[in-house]
Protein backbone atom coordinates (compact mmCIF):
# COMPACT_ATOMS: atom_id res chain seq x y z
CA UNK A 1 0.00 0.00 0.00
CA UNK A 2 3.00 2.55 1.16
CA UNK A 3 4.01 1.52 -2.64
CA UNK A 4 0.88 2.63 -4.10
CA UNK A 5 1.04 6.15 -2.44
CA UNK A 6 4.61 6.85 -3.27
CA UNK A 7 3.68 5.57 -7.13
CA UNK A 8 0.39 7.75 -6.99
CA UNK A 9 2.73 10.85 -5.58
CA UNK A 10 5.16 10.19 -8.23
CA UNK A 11 1.88 9.75 -10.94
CA UNK A 12 0.77 13.24 -9.74
CA UNK A 13 4.37 15.08 -10.03
CA UNK A 14 5.04 13.79 -13.64
CA UNK A 15 1.23 15.07 -14.34
CA UNK A 16 2.32 18.84 -12.85
CA UNK A 17 5.57 19.17 -14.73
CA UNK A 18 3.65 18.11 -17.80
CA UNK A 19 1.24 21.26 -17.05
CA UNK A 20 3.61 23.60 -15.85
CA UNK A 21 5.64 22.84 -18.65
CA UNK A 22 3.17 22.97 -21.69
CA UNK A 23 4.38 19.22 -22.86
CA UNK A 24 2.38 17.68 -25.26
CA UNK A 25 1.59 14.42 -25.32
CA UNK A 26 3.09 14.05 -28.23
CA UNK A 27 5.96 14.72 -27.20
CA UNK A 28 6.07 12.71 -24.58
CA UNK A 29 6.23 10.11 -26.73
CA UNK A 30 9.60 10.53 -27.52
CA UNK A 31 9.78 8.88 -24.15
CA UNK A 32 8.41 5.45 -24.33
CA UNK A 33 10.56 4.20 -21.34
CA UNK A 34 8.24 6.59 -19.37
CA UNK A 35 5.10 5.56 -21.25
CA UNK A 36 5.74 2.13 -20.31
CA UNK A 37 6.38 2.50 -16.70
CA UNK A 38 3.34 4.70 -16.51
CA UNK A 39 1.33 2.33 -18.50
CA UNK A 40 2.13 -0.47 -16.54
CA UNK A 41 1.43 0.08 -13.30
CA UNK A 42 -1.85 1.90 -13.91
CA UNK A 43 -2.75 -1.14 -15.19
CA UNK A 44 -1.66 -3.53 -12.45
CA UNK A 45 -4.98 -1.91 -10.39
CA UNK A 46 -7.25 -1.83 -13.30
CA UNK A 47 -10.33 -3.88 -13.74
CA UNK A 48 -12.81 -3.12 -15.36
CA UNK A 49 -16.11 -2.22 -12.35
CA UNK A 50 -18.89 -4.74 -11.92
CA UNK A 51 -21.85 -3.54 -10.77
CA UNK A 52 -22.88 -6.15 -9.07
CA UNK A 53 -20.25 -6.83 -7.13
CA UNK A 54 -19.68 -3.17 -5.98
CA UNK A 55 -23.51 -3.25 -4.68
CA UNK A 56 -22.33 -6.23 -2.38
CA UNK A 57 -19.72 -4.37 -0.83
CA UNK A 58 -21.67 -1.83 -0.20
CA UNK A 59 -24.75 -4.04 1.12
CA UNK A 60 -21.68 -5.55 3.66
CA UNK A 61 -20.09 -2.08 4.59
CA UNK A 62 -23.76 -0.87 5.71
CA UNK A 63 -23.60 -2.58 9.05
CA UNK A 64 -19.94 -2.24 9.93
CA UNK A 65 -19.59 0.77 11.59
CA UNK A 66 -22.86 0.02 13.63
CA UNK A 67 -21.43 -3.27 14.43
CA UNK A 68 -18.13 -1.79 16.10
CA UNK A 69 -19.67 0.13 17.73
CA UNK A 70 -22.03 -2.01 19.33
CA UNK A 71 -18.88 -4.25 20.50
CA UNK A 72 -17.52 -0.99 21.70
CA UNK A 73 -20.61 -0.84 24.00
CA UNK A 74 -21.17 -4.52 25.04
CA UNK A 75 -16.99 -4.07 26.78
CA UNK A 76 -18.53 -1.09 29.01
CA UNK A 77 -19.56 -1.65 32.48
CA UNK A 78 -23.47 -2.35 32.35
CA UNK A 79 -23.25 -1.58 28.41
CA UNK A 80 -24.01 1.91 29.15
CA UNK A 81 -20.73 3.79 27.54
CA UNK A 82 -20.44 7.88 27.61
CA UNK A 83 -21.14 9.56 24.42
CA UNK A 84 -17.52 11.30 25.31
CA UNK A 85 -16.09 7.99 25.63
CA UNK A 86 -17.29 7.05 22.22
CA UNK A 87 -16.49 10.31 20.92
CA UNK A 88 -12.43 9.18 21.61
CA UNK A 89 -13.04 5.88 20.00
CA UNK A 90 -14.24 7.66 16.69
CA UNK A 91 -10.72 8.15 15.26
CA UNK A 92 -9.78 4.32 15.35
CA UNK A 93 -13.18 3.79 13.47
CA UNK A 94 -12.35 5.90 10.71
CA UNK A 95 -15.23 8.19 11.41
CA UNK A 96 -15.27 11.73 11.74
CA UNK A 97 -18.05 14.49 13.00
CA UNK A 98 -20.27 14.22 16.72
CA UNK A 99 -20.29 10.96 18.05
CA UNK A 100 -23.65 11.94 19.84
CA UNK A 101 -25.20 13.18 16.03
CA UNK A 102 -24.33 9.58 14.56
CA UNK A 103 -25.97 7.79 17.71
CA UNK A 104 -29.17 9.96 17.11
CA UNK A 105 -29.21 8.71 13.75
CA UNK A 106 -29.81 5.32 14.79
CA UNK A 107 -32.53 5.53 17.21
CA UNK A 108 -33.48 1.79 16.33
CA UNK A 109 -30.14 0.69 17.79
CA UNK A 110 -29.10 2.81 20.35
CA UNK A 111 -30.69 4.71 23.22
CA UNK A 112 -29.54 8.28 24.14
CA UNK A 113 -30.18 9.23 27.51
CA UNK A 114 -28.90 12.65 29.53
CA UNK A 115 -27.84 11.56 33.14
CA UNK A 116 -26.63 14.41 35.18
CA UNK A 117 -26.14 16.94 32.26
CA UNK A 118 -23.98 13.81 30.49
CA UNK A 119 -25.33 11.91 27.53
CA UNK A 120 -24.77 8.22 27.89
CA UNK A 121 -25.77 5.36 25.00
CA UNK A 122 -26.68 2.12 25.69
CA UNK A 123 -28.66 -0.56 23.48
CA UNK A 124 -31.93 -0.38 22.69
CA UNK A 125 -33.71 -3.84 22.88
CA UNK A 126 -34.39 -4.87 19.78
CA UNK A 127 -30.53 -4.31 18.88
CA UNK A 128 -29.68 -6.56 22.13
CA UNK A 129 -32.16 -9.10 20.93
CA UNK A 130 -29.70 -9.48 17.94
CA UNK A 131 -26.73 -9.56 20.06
CA UNK A 132 -28.30 -12.56 21.67
CA UNK A 133 -29.24 -13.86 18.55
CA UNK A 134 -25.84 -13.58 17.55
CA UNK A 135 -24.21 -14.99 20.38
CA UNK A 136 -26.77 -17.82 20.22
CA UNK A 137 -25.36 -18.56 16.17
CA UNK A 138 -22.14 -18.58 17.44
CA UNK A 139 -22.22 -21.39 20.23
CA UNK A 140 -24.00 -23.31 17.43
CA UNK A 141 -21.07 -23.04 14.86
CA UNK A 142 -18.30 -23.41 17.21
CA UNK A 143 -17.30 -27.30 15.59
CA UNK A 144 -17.77 -25.51 12.27
CA UNK A 145 -15.52 -22.77 13.59
CA UNK A 146 -12.91 -25.21 14.60
CA UNK A 147 -12.95 -27.13 11.29
CA UNK A 148 -12.13 -23.97 9.90
CA UNK A 149 -9.65 -22.79 11.60
CA UNK A 150 -8.12 -26.61 11.48
CA UNK A 151 -8.21 -26.25 7.77
CA UNK A 152 -6.27 -22.71 7.71
CA UNK A 153 -3.22 -24.53 9.57
CA UNK A 154 -3.36 -27.43 7.23
CA UNK A 155 -2.93 -24.77 4.40
CA UNK A 156 -0.30 -23.48 6.14
CA UNK A 157 3.51 -24.24 5.52
CA UNK A 158 4.44 -25.08 9.27
CA UNK A 159 1.01 -25.99 9.92
CA UNK A 160 1.40 -23.30 12.57
CA UNK A 161 -0.97 -19.51 12.32
CA UNK A 162 0.71 -16.13 14.09
CA UNK A 163 -1.90 -15.35 16.65
CA UNK A 164 -1.60 -11.60 16.16
CA UNK A 165 -2.06 -12.15 12.56
CA UNK A 166 -4.98 -14.35 12.62
CA UNK A 167 -6.91 -11.84 14.76
CA UNK A 168 -6.52 -9.11 12.00
CA UNK A 169 -8.73 -11.87 9.76
CA UNK A 170 -10.69 -13.51 12.24
CA UNK A 171 -13.98 -11.83 11.36
CA UNK A 172 -13.82 -12.29 7.75
CA UNK A 173 -14.01 -15.93 9.21
CA UNK A 174 -16.54 -15.71 11.56
CA UNK A 175 -14.06 -16.25 14.83
CA UNK A 176 -15.17 -14.80 17.94
CA UNK A 177 -13.15 -12.31 19.40
CA UNK A 178 -12.57 -14.44 22.27
CA UNK A 179 -11.92 -17.69 19.89
CA UNK A 180 -8.59 -18.14 21.96
CA UNK A 181 -10.65 -19.02 24.50
CA UNK A 182 -13.61 -20.28 23.30
CA UNK A 183 -12.73 -22.67 21.01
CA UNK A 184 -8.80 -23.85 21.25
CA UNK A 185 -8.90 -25.47 25.12
CA UNK A 186 -12.07 -27.46 23.84
CA UNK A 187 -10.59 -28.80 20.86
CA UNK A 188 -7.32 -30.02 22.93
CA UNK A 189 -7.03 -32.28 20.68
CA UNK A 190 -6.54 -30.45 17.62
CA UNK A 191 -4.76 -27.42 18.58
CA UNK A 192 -2.42 -25.81 21.18
CA UNK A 193 -0.92 -22.35 21.52
CA UNK A 194 2.87 -22.06 21.37
CA UNK A 195 5.70 -19.39 21.95
CA UNK A 196 9.37 -20.71 21.68
CA UNK A 197 10.90 -16.69 21.59
CA UNK A 198 8.85 -15.97 24.76
CA UNK A 199 7.63 -12.48 23.12
CA UNK A 200 3.75 -11.96 23.14
CA UNK A 201 3.70 -10.88 19.64
CA UNK A 202 4.71 -14.51 18.66
CA UNK A 203 2.46 -16.76 20.25
CA UNK A 204 1.34 -18.80 17.37
CA UNK A 205 -1.75 -21.48 16.82
CA UNK A 206 -0.65 -24.93 15.94
CA UNK A 207 -2.61 -27.92 14.47
CA UNK A 208 -2.18 -31.13 16.49
CA UNK A 209 -3.57 -33.40 14.57
CA UNK A 210 -4.09 -34.11 10.76
CA UNK A 211 -7.44 -34.43 9.72
CA UNK A 212 -7.96 -36.58 6.17
CA UNK A 213 -11.74 -35.80 5.86
CA UNK A 214 -10.92 -31.36 6.47
CA UNK A 215 -8.53 -31.78 3.50
CA UNK A 216 -10.94 -31.49 0.80
CA UNK A 217 -11.58 -27.93 -0.89
CA UNK A 218 -14.54 -26.11 -2.25
CA UNK A 219 -13.90 -27.07 -5.42
CA UNK A 220 -13.00 -30.62 -5.02
CA UNK A 221 -16.46 -31.01 -2.77
CA UNK A 222 -18.41 -29.23 -6.18
CA UNK A 223 -16.66 -31.44 -8.49
CA UNK A 224 -17.60 -34.64 -6.49
CA UNK A 225 -21.22 -33.24 -6.34
CA UNK A 226 -21.17 -32.84 -10.42
CA UNK A 227 -19.28 -36.22 -10.55
CA UNK A 228 -16.51 -34.17 -12.56
CA UNK A 229 -12.72 -33.53 -11.86
CA UNK A 230 -12.06 -30.54 -10.06
CA UNK A 231 -11.46 -27.24 -11.94
CA UNK A 232 -12.29 -23.72 -11.69
CA UNK A 233 -15.51 -21.95 -12.46
CA UNK A 234 -14.50 -18.79 -14.62
CA UNK A 235 -17.76 -16.35 -14.98
CA UNK A 236 -16.38 -13.38 -17.98
CA UNK A 237 -18.49 -11.68 -20.43
CA UNK A 238 -18.00 -13.75 -24.03
CA UNK A 239 -16.37 -9.98 -25.50
CA UNK A 240 -13.08 -10.51 -22.82
CA UNK A 241 -11.94 -13.01 -25.65
CA UNK A 242 -8.52 -13.31 -24.56
CA UNK A 243 -8.96 -13.36 -20.96
CA UNK A 244 -11.78 -16.26 -21.92
CA UNK A 245 -8.59 -18.44 -23.95
CA UNK A 246 -6.06 -17.71 -21.34
CA UNK A 247 -8.73 -19.22 -18.39
CA UNK A 248 -9.48 -22.10 -20.60
CA UNK A 249 -5.58 -23.14 -21.27
CA UNK A 250 -5.20 -22.27 -17.65
CA UNK A 251 -7.92 -24.86 -16.34
CA UNK A 252 -7.10 -27.25 -18.68
CA UNK A 253 -4.29 -28.75 -16.38
CA UNK A 254 -5.12 -30.75 -13.36
CA UNK A 255 -6.18 -29.21 -10.02
CA UNK A 256 -3.70 -28.99 -7.35
CA UNK A 257 -5.21 -28.79 -3.81
CA UNK A 258 -4.11 -26.52 -1.38
CA UNK A 259 -3.83 -28.47 1.06
CA UNK A 260 -0.82 -30.67 -0.67
CA UNK A 261 2.40 -29.24 0.45
CA UNK A 262 3.94 -26.43 -1.77
CA UNK A 263 7.38 -26.67 -0.90
CA UNK A 264 8.49 -29.62 -3.59
CA UNK A 265 7.08 -27.19 -6.46
CA UNK A 266 9.18 -25.00 -8.21
CA UNK A 267 8.68 -21.09 -7.43
CA UNK A 268 7.69 -19.76 -10.73
CA UNK A 269 6.13 -23.19 -12.33
CA UNK A 270 2.82 -23.55 -13.70
CA UNK A 271 1.95 -26.04 -10.90
CA UNK A 272 2.70 -23.49 -8.29
CA UNK A 273 0.78 -20.81 -9.68
CA UNK A 274 -2.22 -23.74 -9.91
CA UNK A 275 -1.76 -24.57 -6.41
CA UNK A 276 -1.49 -20.57 -5.25
CA UNK A 277 -4.61 -19.59 -7.18
CA UNK A 278 -6.60 -22.94 -5.05
CA UNK A 279 -5.30 -21.86 -2.27
CA UNK A 280 -6.36 -17.90 -2.50
CA UNK A 281 -9.46 -19.79 -3.45
CA UNK A 282 -10.42 -21.86 -0.67
CA UNK A 283 -9.19 -19.14 1.39
CA UNK A 284 -11.92 -16.67 -0.15
CA UNK A 285 -14.63 -20.22 0.19
CA UNK A 286 -14.09 -20.07 3.91
CA UNK A 287 -14.83 -16.46 5.01
CA UNK A 288 -18.37 -14.88 5.79
CA UNK A 289 -18.36 -13.23 2.67
CA UNK A 290 -16.32 -14.67 -0.22
CA UNK A 291 -13.68 -11.73 0.26
CA UNK A 292 -10.65 -10.56 1.96
CA UNK A 293 -8.42 -7.38 2.02
CA UNK A 294 -5.26 -8.29 -0.27
CA UNK A 295 -3.23 -6.31 1.75
CA UNK A 296 -4.16 -8.09 5.16
CA UNK A 297 -3.89 -11.51 2.67
CA UNK A 298 -0.70 -10.39 1.84
CA UNK A 299 0.34 -10.29 5.43
CA UNK A 300 0.41 -14.54 5.31
CA UNK A 301 2.68 -14.58 2.47
CA UNK A 302 5.03 -16.56 4.09
CA UNK A 303 2.55 -18.65 6.54
CA UNK A 304 0.90 -19.69 3.28
CA UNK A 305 3.84 -19.73 0.46
CA UNK A 306 2.15 -17.09 -1.39
CA UNK A 307 3.39 -15.03 -4.59
CA UNK A 308 5.43 -11.77 -3.29
CA UNK A 309 3.38 -9.48 -5.92
CA UNK A 310 -0.20 -10.93 -4.49
CA UNK A 311 -1.91 -8.08 -5.80
CA UNK A 312 -0.26 -8.91 -9.58
CA UNK A 313 -0.90 -12.31 -8.87
CA UNK A 314 -4.96 -12.51 -8.55
CA UNK A 315 -5.41 -9.95 -11.32
CA UNK A 316 -4.17 -12.59 -14.10
CA UNK A 317 -6.68 -14.17 -13.01
CA UNK A 318 -10.16 -11.90 -13.67
CA UNK A 319 -12.63 -15.18 -14.18
CA UNK A 320 -11.93 -16.39 -11.10
CA UNK A 321 -10.96 -13.04 -8.65
CA UNK A 322 -12.81 -10.14 -8.95
CA UNK A 323 -10.65 -6.96 -7.63
CA UNK A 324 -11.99 -3.38 -6.26
CA UNK A 325 -10.45 -0.48 -4.84
CA UNK A 326 -14.47 0.31 -3.26
CA UNK A 327 -13.90 2.20 -0.33
CA UNK A 328 -10.18 2.96 -0.76
CA UNK A 329 -9.28 -0.67 0.31
CA UNK A 330 -8.53 -3.46 -2.34
CA UNK A 331 -10.61 -6.19 -1.72
CA UNK A 332 -10.26 -9.61 -3.73
CA UNK A 333 -13.57 -11.35 -4.40
CA UNK A 334 -14.55 -14.77 -5.12
CA UNK A 335 -16.73 -14.15 -8.18
CA UNK A 336 -18.88 -17.67 -7.81
CA UNK A 337 -19.31 -16.94 -4.28
CA UNK A 338 -22.33 -14.30 -5.99
CA UNK A 339 -25.18 -14.29 -8.27
CA UNK A 340 -25.26 -10.95 -9.14
CA UNK A 341 -24.71 -8.75 -6.06
CA UNK A 342 -26.36 -11.82 -3.61
CA UNK A 343 -24.45 -13.96 -1.89
CA UNK A 344 -24.72 -17.64 -2.61
CA UNK A 345 -24.38 -19.41 0.53
CA UNK A 346 -24.98 -17.34 3.72
CA UNK A 347 -23.37 -18.66 6.77
CA UNK A 348 -25.53 -17.76 9.65
CA UNK A 349 -23.90 -15.35 10.66
CA UNK A 350 -24.29 -13.23 7.48
CA UNK A 351 -27.90 -13.50 7.85
CA UNK A 352 -27.67 -12.47 11.65
CA UNK A 353 -25.67 -9.38 10.81
CA UNK A 354 -27.30 -8.35 7.75
CA UNK A 355 -30.11 -7.74 10.32
CA UNK A 356 -28.11 -5.52 11.95
CA UNK A 357 -27.77 -3.36 8.65
CA UNK A 358 -31.85 -3.81 8.22
CA UNK A 359 -32.31 -2.18 11.58
CA UNK A 360 -29.61 0.21 11.15
CA UNK A 361 -31.37 1.16 8.03
CA UNK A 362 -34.78 1.64 9.79
CA UNK A 363 -33.80 3.98 11.91
CA UNK A 364 -32.20 6.26 9.86
CA UNK A 365 -35.79 5.75 8.37
CA UNK A 366 -37.19 7.17 11.33
CA UNK A 367 -34.03 9.88 11.74
CA UNK A 368 -34.95 11.43 8.36
CA UNK A 369 -38.65 11.19 9.01
CA UNK A 370 -38.55 12.89 12.06
CA UNK A 371 -35.99 15.60 10.96
CA UNK A 372 -38.33 15.73 7.71
CA UNK A 373 -41.09 16.80 9.64
CA UNK A 374 -39.28 19.43 11.86
CA UNK A 375 -37.65 21.21 8.96
CA UNK A 376 -41.32 21.54 7.39
CA UNK A 377 -42.50 23.09 10.66
CA UNK A 378 -39.29 25.26 10.67
CA UNK A 379 -40.86 26.72 7.05
CA UNK A 380 -44.47 26.86 7.80
CA UNK A 381 -43.46 29.09 10.88
CA UNK A 382 -41.31 30.79 8.49
CA UNK A 383 -44.04 31.59 5.50
CA UNK A 384 -42.10 29.57 3.10
CA UNK A 385 -44.16 27.02 1.13
CA UNK A 386 -42.49 24.52 -1.17
CA UNK A 387 -43.18 25.16 -4.61
CA UNK A 388 -42.92 21.38 -5.87
CA UNK A 389 -44.30 19.79 -3.55
CA UNK A 390 -45.15 16.76 -5.42
CA UNK A 391 -41.91 16.58 -7.16
CA UNK A 392 -40.36 16.30 -3.57
CA UNK A 393 -42.75 13.41 -2.72
CA UNK A 394 -41.83 11.51 -5.34
CA UNK A 395 -37.51 12.42 -5.00
CA UNK A 396 -37.90 11.37 -0.86
CA UNK A 397 -39.63 7.54 -2.61
CA UNK A 398 -36.56 7.11 -4.37
CA UNK A 399 -34.49 7.69 -1.41
CA UNK A 400 -33.31 4.74 0.27
CA UNK A 401 -33.32 6.21 3.55
CA UNK A 402 -36.80 7.58 3.38
CA UNK A 403 -37.94 4.14 1.52
CA UNK A 404 -39.36 1.82 4.35
CA UNK A 405 -39.96 -0.88 1.58
CA UNK A 406 -36.51 -0.48 0.84
CA UNK A 407 -35.67 -1.22 3.64
CA UNK A 408 -36.54 -4.33 4.24
CA UNK A 409 -35.84 -5.57 1.07
CA UNK A 410 -32.35 -4.14 1.89
CA UNK A 411 -32.36 -2.67 -2.08
CA UNK A 412 -32.35 1.25 -2.70
CA UNK A 413 -29.43 1.56 -1.42
CA UNK A 414 -27.50 -0.04 -4.57
CA UNK A 415 -27.56 3.19 -7.10
CA UNK A 416 -25.13 4.89 -7.21
CA UNK A 417 -26.41 7.95 -6.54
CA UNK A 418 -28.79 6.48 -3.61
CA UNK A 419 -25.99 5.81 -2.25
CA UNK A 420 -23.91 9.02 -2.41
CA UNK A 421 -27.25 11.02 -0.48
CA UNK A 422 -27.46 8.11 2.24
CA UNK A 423 -23.95 8.92 3.16
CA UNK A 424 -24.22 12.45 3.10
CA UNK A 425 -26.72 12.13 5.55
CA UNK A 426 -24.35 9.75 7.60
CA UNK A 427 -21.44 12.37 7.36
CA UNK A 428 -22.90 15.54 7.28
CA UNK A 429 -23.20 16.00 10.88
CA UNK A 430 -24.46 19.82 10.84
CA UNK A 431 -27.81 19.54 8.93
CA UNK A 432 -31.04 19.96 11.09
Amino acid sequence: MNSLRHFNKQVTSVTMFLKNTNICYHKLKSKPSLINYLTRSFSVWSMKKDPDLESALSRNRRWIVNNQIKNIILRYPNQVIPAKSLQKKFKSLDLQGKALNWLKKYPCCYDVFLDQDEYYCRLTKRMAFLVEEEESVKEMQESILAERLAKLLMMSVNHKLNVVKLGELKRNFGFPDDYLLRIVPKHSDMFRLVNYSGRKSSMEIELLSWKPDLAVSAVEVSAKKQGSEPCFTGSLPSTWVTSLERFREFNSTPYISPYVDSRGLSEDSKEMEKRNVGLVHELLSLTLWKKLSIMKLGHFSREFNLPDKLNVFVLKHPGIFYVTNKYQIYTVILREGYNGSELIDKDPLVVVKNKFGELMQEGLHEYNQRRRSINLENKKKKGIVSLRPERVKENDNEMPEQDAAGANKLGGLFNPEERKRFYKVLFDDDRP
